[in-house]
C-alpha cells in the first residue's frame, strides 16, 4: 500500500513538472516523507525543476548526490548535460551527454543535444554520427523508444506496460518483442524470455542483436547446444566479436568442456585484460576442474581490473577454503561502507561474513551475513505462501489413486538417479560419492524438470492460481512418454557413456510425482540435513541464481516445513519410491550410508566411492572445493557458533526440528 502511494505521489510530481509548475513540484518533493529523500526519481525531478527555474548550480549539487546513490542512472547524466550547457560549459556538457547515451542509447534528447554541441565544438564527424542515431530512433515507434529508455534505467515494470499497450493496439513489432524478451530475462522469467525472443528471431532472422539475446537466454536455461548453434550463426557474420566468442566459451563450460572454455577465455583476455567479468568466468571454469590456485589468481585479477568488484571477493570466499589477509578484509570493509551499487554491497557482505567466520569473529560475521541477506531479500520476489500452496496442490492432485490410474506411463529407463532435497544438505557430497562408482557419472543440476513445469503452467500463468499440478490430470500416456524421452535426450548432452547418470537439482523434490510419471524406473534419493544446520548454511550462502527463499529467516523455516510435508506425502502415495539419506549419518558412518545408497541403486559396492575426494571430475556447485577433501565432522555443529542470533530460525522451523528424522 505504501509503495503504491509513493508511486502515485511521484506520478503527480512528474505531471506538475511536465506542465511547467516547477515551484509546486519542488514543494511537493519537499513534503515527501523523509524515507523518500534519497529516492532516485525524487532526486532526479528535483534537479529537473531546479534547472527549469534557472538554478543550474543547485541542480548540479542535487545530481552529485544522485550519482553517489545511483551511479548508473542515464537520465542523471542527461540532466547534468543540460545544466552544463545552460552554463555554457560545452566540453563538460558533451562529456555528460556521452555518458548518458553510453548507458542508455534510447535518449533522443541527449543525441539531439550532442549533435548541436558537436557542431558548436567544430566536430562535424561526431555531429553526423549523432544525427544517424537520431534518425534510427525516429524510425522506431515512439512508445518503443520510450520503453527502451525505461528498460535501460531499470524501470522494467513501466517499460513492460508501455510495450504491451503498444502491441495490443499495433500488432507484433520485432523490437517490441525483443525488449519484452529482455525484460522477461532480467525478471528471471526465462521461459517467457525464450519464447518472446524466438518470435523476434523468426520475424527478423538477420537481426543479430535479437539472436544474441536469444543465445543469452538459452545459456541461462542450460540449453547449451542450442545456444552454440545460435552463436555459430552470429560468428559467421562477426568472427572477431569478443562478446560472441565469450558467450560460446560459456556454452562450452556449460557442457563440461572446461579446457576448451579456459583456452577461449585466456585468448580473449590476452587482448582485453581489463575485462573483469571474463576473469570471473575463467576463475569459475578453473575452479570446476580443481585448479584452485589458478582460479584464485583469476578472481584476484577480476578485482584488480575493476576496483570494488564485490563478486570477485565473493568468488574467493565461495571457494570455502580461501582465507583473506588483513588488508583484503580492510579493503572489503571500506568498499562495503562506501556508496555503491546494491549488488556490490551484498556480495561484499557475504564475503565479509565468511572471512570473519573463518577468523572466529562470529558477532561481526553475523552482522554482515544479516546485512547481505537483507539487501538481497529486498530485491527478491519470493513469496513463501506460493510454495505452501503448491505443496497443498501437489497433495490434493497426486494421490495414490491418481498414480495407480497411470501405472506404466512414461519411459522405463533406469539410468537417471535424482538427488533431491534442500540446498546445502550434502547433495554434492553424495553426488561425488556416487560419481566415483565405475557405472555412474555426474552431470550437473539439470533444469529440465523445472522447464517442463513452467511449460505446463503456461505462459500467462497466474502465480496465485497456477495450472500445475492440476494440469497433470489432462496429460495422456503419450504426453508422459514424450516428456520422459525429451528429458533423456537433453540429459544426453552431459553424458559420456556410463550406465547411470545423476541429476542433482535439489528443487526437484517438489516434482517427485512428475518424475515418477515420466521415468518410473529412475532412482530418487532425498538428502536431508538437521534443520538448524541446513537453515544457517543456506542463510550464509549467496546463490548465483534461484533459491530465493534462503535470504529470509522466516522463509527458510517455512520452506523447510513445506519440504517435510511434501516428502511425507510422496512417502505415503509412492511407498519405497524415495530413499532418505540423513547427512549426519553420511558424515558419521560413511560406509554404511554408501552401501545403503548403492544397494538402492542396484549397484555393487566399490571402495573408490569412499575415496570420492580423489576424483578428478569437474564440480560446479558451491561445495566444489569441500567435496575434494575427506568428510569432516565439523560441518555438523558450525551453526552453533551463531546460536545467540538464531532464535528466530528455531521459532520459524517449529516442530521441523523433530519431524525431520521421520
Amino acid at each position: 500500500m505504501q509503495a503504491n502511494e509513493d508511486s502515485m505521489t511521484l506520478a503527480s510530481i512528474r505531471a506538475l513538472t511536465e506542465r511547467g509548475h516547477h515551484h509546486e513540484a519542488l514543494a511537493a518533493i519537499a513534503a515527501l516523507e523523509s524515507r523518500m529523500a534519497q529516492d532516485r526519481e525524487a532526486l532526479y525531478l528535483t534537479a529537473v525543476n531546479q534547472r527549469r527555474l534557472d538554478q543550474p548550480t543547485a541542480a548540479l549539487t542535487t545530481l552529485e548526490l544522485l550519482e553517489r546513490l545511483h551511479p548508473h542512472f542515464s537520465r542523471l547524466f542527461e540532466e547534468r548535460g543540460h545544466c552544463l550547457a545552460a552554463l555554457d560549459e560545452v566540453a563538460r556538457a558533451i562529456e555528460a551527454f556521452e555518458r548518458s547515451v553510453n548507458l542508455n542509447a534510447a535518449l533522443p534528447g541527449s543525441w539531439c543535444m550532442l549533435a548541436r554541441l558537436y557542431r558548436l565544438a567544430g566536430d562535424a564527424r561526431q555531429a553526423a554520427l549523432a544525427c544517424e542515431h537520431i534518425a534510427m530512433l525516429e524510425r522506431l515507434p515512439q512508445p518503443i523508444v520510450h520503453a527502451g529508455s525505461l528498460f535501460c534505467d531499470g524501470e522494467l515494470a513501466r517499460a513492460e506496460t508501455v510495450l504491451r499497450s503498444y502491441l495490443s493496439h499495433s500488432g507484433k513489432h520485432v523490437e517490441a518483442l525483443r525488449l519484452l524478451g529482455r525484460i522477461a530475462h532480467q525478471c528471471d522469467a526465462l521461459a517467457d524470455a525464450e519464447e518472446l525472443l524466438q518470435d523476434a528471431v523468426r520475424m527478423a532472422p538477420g537481426y543479430r542483436a535479437a539472436r544474441a539475446d536469444h543465445a543469452r537466454v538459452l545459456l541461462d536455461r542450460q540449453k547449451y547446444r542450442q545456444a552454440l548453434e545460435e552463436l555459430a550463426l552470429l560468428l559467421q557474420h562477426e568472427p572477431d566479436s569478443n562478446d560472441y566468442q565469450a558467450l560460446a566459451a560459456t556454452a562450452s563450460a556449460g557442457l563440461g568442456e572446461y579446457e576448451r572454455a579456459i583456452d577461449a577465455y585466456r585468448q580473449l583476455l590476452a587482448t582485453s585484460p581489463g575485462w573483469s567479468h571474463l576473469h570471473l568466468l575463467l576463475g569459475n571454469a578453473l575452479r570446476a576442474i580443481g585448479r584452485q590456485e589458478e582460479a584464485i589468481e583469476s578472481y584476484r585479477a577480476a578485482g584488480t581490473s575493476r576496483p570494488g568488484c564485490g563478486d570477485a571477493y565473493w568468488s574467493l570466499a565461495n571457494l570455502k577454503t580461501y582465507r583473506f589477509a588483513d588488508e583484503e578484509i580492510d579493503c572489503m570493509r571500506r568498499e562495503e561502507a562506501a556508496p555503491g551499487t546494491h549488488a556490490a554491497r551484498y556480495h561484499l557482505c557475504f564475503a565479509l561474513g565468511k572471512a570473519l567466520e573463518d577468523r572466529h569473529e562470529y558477532a561481526e560475521s553475523w552482522t554482515y551475513y544479516a546485512r547481505g541477506n537483507a539487501l538481497r531479500s529486498a530485491q527478491s520476489r519470493y513469496r513463501p505462501e506460493l510454495t505452501e500452496s503448491n505443496t497443498r496442490a501437489q497433495i490434493a492432485v497426486c494421490t495414490a489413486g491418481f498414480f495407480a490410474a497411470r501405472a506404466g506411463v512414461g519411459v522405463p529407463d533406469p539410468a537417471p538417479i535424482f538427488i533431491v532435497g534442500l540446498p546445502r544438505t550434502g547433495s554434492t557430497l553424495l553426488e561425488q560419492i556416487l560419481s566415483a562408482h565405475s557405472r555412474v557419472e555426474g552431470t550437473r543440476e539439470l533444469h529440465d524438470i523445472e522447464h517442463m513445469v513452467h511449460e505446463l503452467k503456461g505462459r500467462e500463468s497466474d502465480p496465485d492460481n497456477p495450472r500445475y499440478p492440476a494440469v497433470l490430470s489432462e496429460l495422456t500416456s503419450g504426453d508422459f512418454r514424450r516428456l520422459g524421452e525429451r528429458y533423456l535426450s537433453n540429459a544426453g548432452a552431459y553424458r559420456t557413456g556410463a550406465a547411470f547418470f545423476i541429476d542433482k537439482m535439489p528443487n526437484n523434490f517438489q516434482h517427485v510425482g512428475l518424475i515418477h510419471l515420466l521415468l518410473p524406473e529412475a532412482k530418487i534419493i532425498d538428502v536431508r540435513r538437521e534443520p538448524m544446520a541446513c537453515g544457517f548454511s543456506n542463510f550464509k550462502q549467496l546463490f548465483a541464481r534461484g533459491q530465493e527463499f534462503t535470504y529470509s529467516i522466516e522463509s527458510i523455516g517455512r520452506y523447510y516445513r513445506s519440504y517435510l510435508e511434501l516428502m511425507r506425502h510422496w512417502d505415503a502415495v509412492l511407498p519405497g519410491r524415495v530413499l532418505r539419506v540423513l547427512y549426519e549419518d553420511l558424515v558419521l558412518d560413511p560406509e554404511k550410508s554408501v552401501r545403503r545408497v548403492l544397494e538402492f541403486c542396484g549397484l555393487q559396492f566399490e571402495p573408490g566411492c569412499l575415496a570420492f575426494y580423489a576424483s578428478a571430475r569437474s564440480v560446479s556447485t558451491a561445495s566444489s572445493e569441500q567435496v575434494r577433501q575427506p568428510i569432516l565432522r565439523t560441518s555438523l555443529t558450525q551453526w552453533r557458533h551463531y546460536e545467540p542470533w538464531l532464535g528466530p530460525l528455531q521459532d520459524a522451523l517449529g516442530d521441523a526440528l523433530v519431524r525431520y528424522r521421520e
